[in-house]
């Protein structure tokens, strides 16, 4: 597998995969989705609610606030040492929020909530959490563990992770006569009028919609386009919890681990029939 990367910045990345088969590059994007793991509010301990939502959907709310994650510093629940069902400071953290309402309506928003760790708190100061009447309050405490997304929506790092295959670009230039017909047709702009000929001049950003191949005069078209079916785009939004690099890094590390695992039963069931023989 050859990678290249084509963007970069701290929530999006976009790159070049090369080499790998369409099994594959599904896979990296599901672990992307459901295994790379993340912080998010798992349980909320109330002390006063008087507002007008319940405990429940007041609860529902901040798990699905999006926290930064600091993952060289928290375990996976299930892989902790404490092996305790309220964890312990090596996989959990909390966040306060008390707070009031007194003369007039109040919002509340997720920088209202005080972190114990501030390596973990909300990627925004500006989600609304709640509404308050005069003289209504919530104090709560809210734990928040490590988690992937296949448990909960909740832990999925990235807010979209896509990938097409590489777009091929064929100009037949015995044929073409330079028209310009498929240039001004393209959406987006992949094709450029030089002098008597036409060229490729943004090859990524071909969405393989084939207009260009209908607007072309000659019969047949002068003009193919096709998909690579051995490399591909990547496209990976992060939510703000981690680096958009860092979840990237994080799926072939888990991929990674995960092949050394199947090969490693795979040695063991042979074992095992070369002692039954």
């Amino acid at each position: 597998m050859n990678l290249r990367v084509l963007e970069k910045n701290q929530n999006s990345m976009r790159f070049v995969a090369d080499g790998i088969s369409t099994p594959l590059a599904n896979s990296l994007r599901r672990i992307m989705l459901a295994e790379v793991p993340c912080m998010a509010i798992h349980d909320v301990v109330f002390i006063e609610n008087s507002s007008v939502l319940h405990d429940e959907i007041l609860a529902l709310r901040l798990g699905l606030i999006p926290l930064k994650t600091n993952l060289d510093a928290y375990n996976l629940p299930e892989e902790c040492s404490c092996k305790s069902e309220l964890g312990c400071h090596l996989c959990r953290t909390v966040l306060t929020l008390d707070t009031q309402a007194k003369d007039a309506i109040r919002t509340v928003y997720s920088g209202d909530m005080v972190p114990e760790d501030p390596n973990i708190a909300p990627v925004s100061d500006k989600i609304p959490i709640v509404k308050l009447a005069p003289n209504q309050k919530v104090r709560l405490e809210a734990y928040a563990r490590l988690g992937t997304g296949k448990v909960h929506a909740k832990w999925q790092p990235v807010s979209a992770c896509t990938y097409r295959y590489m777009p091929v670009v064929k100009l037949d230039s015995s044929d073409c006569d330079a028209c310009g017909e498929c240039v001004n047709v393209c959406p987006k702009k992949v094709l450029q009028s030089k002098g008597n000929r036409i060229v490729v001049a943004n090859l990524v950003e071909c969405i393989l919609c084939e207009d260009c191949v209908e607007a072309c005069t000659r019969k047949p078209p002068a003009i193919r386009v096709m998909g690579n079916q051995s490399c591909f785009i990547f496209n990976v939004e992060s939510t703000g919890v981690l680096p958009a690099e860092r979840v990237v890094s994080e799926a072939f590390n888990i991929y990674e681990r995960k092949y050394s695992e199947f090969v490693s039963q795979l040695a063991g069931i042979e074992d095992e029939s070369a002692k039954t023989d």
